[in-house]
């Protein structure tokens, strides 16, 4: 037999929860991570396509393969990709800050709970 206290259901429920919101906070995190690791990329491939003329010979990676593309039409295709980027990463950021409130009010909520009922608060 265990000699540990069992939890209420209405706690183990809210850990339940706190824990869903934890992963969820790491996922939007990675995510977020990654598309600022491509707007990064995206916008030094902007910065020295910039800096050739239209005479330079210019080429997108299509998988394993290069192609030769007209400068201006890559031009566009990149600053539409950085706008799309810059868009996605913002409402990641404002998902991750969502994420962290729920995730500290959980957390409280669990402390109030757990908390022994003449305990000190810190």
């Amino acid at each position: 037999m265990s000699r540990e206290p069992q939890l209420p259901p209405q706690v183990q429920e809210q850990l339940a929860r706190y824990q869903q919101l934890q992963e969820t906070l790491q996922i939007v995190v990675a995510q977020k991570q990654q598309l600022e690791i491509e707007l990064s990329e995206t916008e030094k491939a902007l910065a020295e396509l910039e800096k050739v003329t239209n005479e330079t010979p210019v080429y997108k990676s299509v998988g394993t393969v290069l192609l030769r593309m007209d400068r201006e039409n890559l031009l566009t295709e990149l600053r539409e990709k950085r706008e799309l980027l810059n868009t996605r990463v913002i409402t990641l950021r404002n998902q991750e800050q969502k994420t962290m409130a729920r995730v500290k009010e959980v957390e409280e909520k669990l402390r109030e709970k757990i908390r022994p009922s003449g305990a000190a608060t810190a």
